[in-house]
């Protein structure tokens, strides 16, 4: 919270509301780690060029703020950090709610033959701005994302993003076998193609480039040590790939690789490890696995609606924390069925009880913000409200539907109403959406109550 008395500079502006973020892990207790959050019943968000300047209590800030700068009320809004998502498919937004199949067959049924569109320039550009659109209206603003194996499809998206303001980290797809020949690339052109888009599009602005095998049966050995060349040769690119979500899948990688110890060590072999590498799924994996993990540094996605989904299993979240792997929350659409991070901490909520465990409200709003920020190594840029970030947030109305609006009678605490946010949540409870400081996204049809006023210097808490 800011202290200092002296004025803020022209120029800046004012978001005026409830304010959450997290400045480091609340663990999974009730009660969450102490200093590890910051609340401000009546906040301000103070805003200057595009970066958070200043947060604090409004009746403090107010008065700091030069005449005439635009503060917007967000009247009983609840104002955090943008959702960040560690694993999600922009190409796949077709293939949501495919009914019937499990990985391998979804795959070949549905995924494969939408993915293939991606080569047609101009569907790839519609997609892209349709895919980011629709991220801004589910209050995410940050994430790590597949494209296809056609560079038009990375091109679209970092396009999409630049246009948005938005900071997205993404790659082409390196696949060069076991896929249809309209989506296979070669090994030495997927190399070539890689290398490339990273040179273009790697900190251009707010991009960032993830190299990216789809997993380790549609690769050929030749084409996964060319990924670890790209890696070794960029230690701050991401690596992103898919890992131990079906036991089918499992299956037939020991096939494809019987010199290897396991599904793990054949990514360990290629040099595809590290605190750069996110794993998305690793369901079905031995205290060995989580061993490496945490040794190396290597991230986990948990995907829980797309493994309920389609039926691939359910992770084991607390085992990960207690072997000291980090862990991201990502909605893995088009298997996941839903955007929304909100509609994926209930899900994951739901897959920590049927192992016995629980996920807190605290810990879930952390994984989405500041917890996801740090998987993709951006929290010094995203995730929290700390002076420098991007002022990337989201304004969620706790009381948008019906049943949110029902239960608002019954929650007296911060943590009811999070947990209530979470559990019945969705893309209508995004009031707003802001990217940079400017709002990208409002609800239709007036439904948010954010007004813009301009204070006087002597303006205090409402």
């Amino acid at each position: 919270m800011t202290e200092s008395t002296t004025r803020l500079p022209e120029g800046c502006e004012a978001h005026r509301g409830a304010l959450l973020h997290f400045l480091d892990d609340p663990g999974n207790q009730p009660d969450p780690v102490a200093g590890s959050l910051e609340h401000i019943e009546d906040g301000l968000l103070v805003v200057y060029e595009g970066k958070v300047l200043a947060t604090g209590d409004a009746s403090v800030l107010l008065p700091r703020l030069p005449a005439g700068t635009p503060v917007t009320e967000w009247h009983d809004r609840l104002l955090v950090p943008g959702f960040i998502d560690t694993h999600v498919h922009m190409p796949q937004l077709g293939v949501m709610a495919s009914y019937g199949t499990q990985l391998l067959d979804w795959l070949e049924t549905y995924t494969f033959p939408h993915e293939a569109r991606f080569r047609d320039g101009d569907w790839a550009q519609a997609e892209a701005q349709r895919f980011t659109d629709l991220l801004l209206a589910h209050g995410t603003t940050s994430g790590l994302v597949f494209c296809t194996s056609h560079p038009t499809s990375v091109n679209a998206l970092f396009e999409a993003a630049e246009d948005r303001g938005m900071g997205l980290t993404a790659g082409k797809v390196m696949m060069d076998r076991h896929a249809p020949d309209d989506l296979t690339d070669t090994t030495q052109g997927s190399y070539d193609d890689s290398l490339a888009l990273l040179e273009k599009w790697h900190r251009h602005g707010r991009q960032g480039y993830a190299i990216t095998p789809r997993f380790a049966a549609t690769s050929s050995p030749e084409q996964l040590a060319l990924a670890g060349k790209l890696a070794k040769d960029h230690p701050d690119v991401m690596v992103q790939t898919h890992w131990a979500e079906n036991t089918g899948e499992i299956q037939w990688i020991s096939e494809l690789f019987p010199e290897r110890s396991s599904y793990l060590d054949v990514y360990d072999h290629y040099g595809l490890l590290g605190d750069h590498t996110v794993l998305a799924h690793g369901i079905h994996i031995d205290n060995w696995d989580r061993s490496r993990l945490a040794k190396t540094g290597t991230r986990i996605a948990f995907c829980p609606t797309s493994n309920t989904f389609l039926g691939s299993g359910l992770f084991d979240f607390r085992c990960a924390r207690e072997s000291g792997v980090t862990v991201g929350l990502a909605s893995d659409v088009g298997g996941g069925t839903s955007l929304s991070m909100l509609a994926t901490m209930a899900e994951a909520y739901k897959v920590c009880r049927l192992r016995g465990q629980t996920l807190t409200p605290w810990q879930a709003f952390y994984l989405t913000t500041l917890g996801n920020a740090r998987v993709l190594h951006q929290d010094g840029e995203t995730g929290s409200f700390q002076p420098g970030r991007y002022a990337d947030f989201v304004v969620l109305d706790p009381g948008a539907t019906p049943a949110l609006d029902m239960k608002q009678v019954y929650t007296t605490t911060l943590a009811e109403t999070l947990f209530s946010l979470m559990i019945l949540g969705d893309d209508r409870t995004i009031a707003a959406t802001a990217v940079a400081g400017e709002v990208r996204y409002r609800r239709p049809q007036g439904a948010d109550q954010a007004t813009p006023t301009t204070p006087s210097r002597t303006q205090g808490a409402r």
